[in-house]
């Protein structure tokens, strides 16, 4: 299993809670690394996001989109590095907060599993939401709305994984 890619990893995180349950016992290295990389695609998404609606919100305020459109060159790279390290460090949070919720969850079903392993598990859970919530964000569903049914969405999928913990 360590000889995964991490496109067959993706694509095993959206389709197979089975295999989720399974990616506990890979290295933390491959999680880590799986975990940069998809939020490195996800800031390139909310970046151009971040681009286009700074365009289109700038009606409102032209003296500062003039400045901005001079120093473009600075704000740009800039914010993407900030939107990299923000949402970095949101994730691993919110991995963190609902992986604590898995061990409730375990306990519920039964089951038995460490927090490291279910904090793997729920890195591999979170692919579906993460990917929900940036087409929410594009449909134009507000960012509370979006917490809410992502949050919901992992706890459904992380416990689908759960069952296949092994018995205590």
């Amino acid at each position: 299993m360590i000889h995964l890619s991490l496109a067959k990893i993706f694509i095993f995180s959206i389709t197979s809670p089975k295999k989720i349950a399974a990616f506990r016992l890979l290295p933390i290295g491959k999680v880590i690394q799986y975990v940069f990389i998809f939020v490195f695609i996800l800031s390139i998404l909310s970046f151009i996001h971040f681009t286009t609606g700074l365009k289109e919100d700038s009606t409102s305020i032209e003296g500062l989109f003039t400045y901005l459109e001079n120093k473009k060159w600075i704000l740009y790279p800039f914010a993407f590095v900030v939107q990299f390290i923000m949402s970095t460090l949101l994730l691993f949070i919110r991995i963190s907060l609902m992986a604590f919720l898995g061990m409730y969850i375990l306990k519920i079903l039964k089951r038995r599993g460490e927090y490291r392993h279910v904090w793997r598990s729920t890195v591999f859970s979170y692919t579906i939401p993460t990917v929900l919530s940036i087409v929410l964000l594009y449909v134009g569903i507000t960012d509370g709305w979006i917490l809410m049914i992502t949050t919901l969405t992992c706890v459904i999928y992380l416990t689908f994984a759960l069952k296949y913990y092994p018995k205590k």
